[in-house]
């Protein structure tokens, strides 16, 4: 078990990626709570979403920002070492071949930071997930 010094929560694996201290209120305030050198990535996650979505509500759900409009429709929330992308199974499942290189579980996608946003697929799964209603 690992106890983080900031907040001292404890966890299962050392270095957990989590987020101290009370949860973010609005999108901005997660993005800019994020390290520096990530936040573009999440900016740019963020306009292809709003793009795609021009009607859906941002919000802050389990702790990670979302788009919303009568149910969650997506998610996504900074680590280590990617972006993890949340549009559900059913859309991992539909995009597969788009998603070719990229890793995925249970309804979840890797965007690696050494990778350049993938706007136009992340466009695509925003607007499928909520024209299907098939959500995370």
């Amino acid at each position: 078990m690992w106890t983080c010094p900031k907040c001292g929560r404890t966890f299962k694996k050392q270095g957990q990626n989590h987020y101290c201290g009370d949860a973010p209120q609005t999108v901005e305030e997660y993005i800019t709570s994020q390290p520096e050198e990530v936040r573009q990535f999440l900016r740019d996650i963020r306009a292809a979403i709003r793009a795609a979505l021009p009607e859906a509500e941002e919000r802050i759900a389990w702790s990670m920002p979302t788009f919303w409009k009568q149910y969650n429709i997506i998610h996504f929330a900074a680590s280590k070492n990617h972006v993890g992308l949340y549009p559900g199974p059913e859309a991992v499942r539909e995009f597969a071949e788009r998603l070719e290189g990229y890793k995925t579980s249970k309804g979840t996608i890797q965007l690696p930071y050494n990778r350049p946003v993938p706007v136009e697929l992340i466009s695509d799964l925003a607007r499928w997930c909520y024209e299907t209603g098939n959500h995370p």
